[in-house]
Formats: C-alpha cells, structure tokens, sequence
C-alpha cells in the first residue's frame, strides 16, 4: 500500500512513518506545504533507517504530489488546521483512499492540559474532520493516545493500544491492520465516529499523569 504522511515532517507523523517504514514494506511518503520541507524529513529517515540496517526509500514532497495514488492519507497536522488541510488536497485523493486522524485538541492552563473541542459543529476533532471529507472518502480515526516521542524512537518498544473508530466497516478493518503490523503496537476497534470525542478526551489524562510523575513518561494506553 502507499501510506502518504500530511505534515509528516514532525512529532506523530514522524514516529508513524519511521514505525511502518521500519516493519513493513509499505511505500512511505512525507508530505508538507513547502515541499522542500518534506523531501528533507524523507531523507533524514532514510538515514535514520540505514542506521538501524533498514534499506528503504521514504519519499517526500508536497502535500498534493505525495496524496496522489496515496491509499492511506494521515492527517498529522495541528487539529485546527486540519479541515483546511483536507480542502487542499481533496483534488489530489484518489477515489479508495482512507483518511486517518490522530488529532487532538488541546489547551493547557495553570492546572494543566484539558481537551478543548472543536467548532460548534462537531463534538470531536475526529468528527471535524470527518465532516470535511470528501463523499466516498471515509475518515478513521486512530493513534490519538500514542507518545509521540516513543512513537518516534525506534529503539523503544511500544507495547501500547490504539482505538479505532469509524463509520465505515471495510475502511477500519484495513486500519486496523496497518496498525497491527506495527511492531508492539495493537488496534481495537472502539466503534463508531461518535465515540471520538471519549477517546480524543484520554489523551490529556495521560499527559497530566506524565507531567506529574517523573517516573511515568511517554504513557500510551493497554486494554486487558
């Protein structure tokens, strides 16, 4: 499959693209709005790959020239740019391509972090999100709870749980498995897009309890 990562070129988009680039044989592509951006980010994990012994071609570019063909598209951008992101490059989505949200909102006070919904409209950023996206395209939502630090880190083991939501049955089963092969990372299939919002919401708990306890950084999440 071709994998194409919007905004790869930082935190969770890094950490997914190293992670598939590793452990599988997928086609990896970095996207960014200056293309030049995401060309680098592609070279630096070639590098970072052929330290560790891994042969493989990252490619990078700009978001429409990476979204073209692209069977899975991540939208690894800040949440509140993510409808505008998925406008720019709706012309470039092939029809049977999968849109895939990991976003979150977010704000931080005194206290900490608290999760901060989107516009009126939708309840969850996953929905935002949805709702923007083209007709036939479905959008999934996963990896919202994963430390993208450790994500990022190869030498790190994961052993970590995503939730996976959405509406359309054939679109999550074939998210769920390019999150299985993942190496220590599980899918569980969480139901429907309106349970984003629950979700999306376990992932300021978990930065609250890492800021707070030194010895609990880099927390995802395990369902036993």
């Amino acid at each position: 499959m071709i994998i194409t990562l919007i905004g790869g070129t930082g935190d969770i988009g890094e950490g997914l693209a190293l992670r598939w680039a590793h452990d599988t044989t997928h086609e990896i592509r970095i996207g960014s709005r200056d293309p030049q951006k995401g060309i680098d980010s592609a070279k630096k994990y070639e590098l970072e790959l052929s330290n560790r012994g891994k042969k493989r071609t990252v490619l990078g570019g700009g978001n429409d020239e990476m979204t073209v063909g692209a069977d899975i598209i991540v939208l690894s951008v800040p949440p509140y740019y993510i409808v505008d992101t998925i406008k720019s490059i709706t012309e470039a989505i092939s029809p049977g391509s999968i849109l895939i949200s990991p976003a979150v909102g977010l704000k931080r006070d005194d206290d900490g972090n608290f999760y901060s919904s989107p516009p009126p409209s939708s309840r969850s950023v996953t929905e935002y999100a949805a709702n923007a996206s083209p007709d036939g395209v479905p959008l999934i939502g996963a990896f919202h709870t994963l430390p993208a630090h450790r994500l990022s880190d190869l030498d790190a083991p994961l052993d970590f749980d995503t939730l996976v939501v959405g509406d359309d049955a054939d679109a999550k089963q074939v998210v769920i498995q390019i999150s299985n092969e993942i190496n220590g990372l599980r899918a569980v299939d969480a139901g429907a897009l309106a349970n984003s919002a629950e979700i999306e919401g376990i992932t300021p708990v978990l930065i609250n309890i890492s800021k707070s306890n030194k010895d609990m950084d880099e927390l995802g999440i395990e369902i036993k």
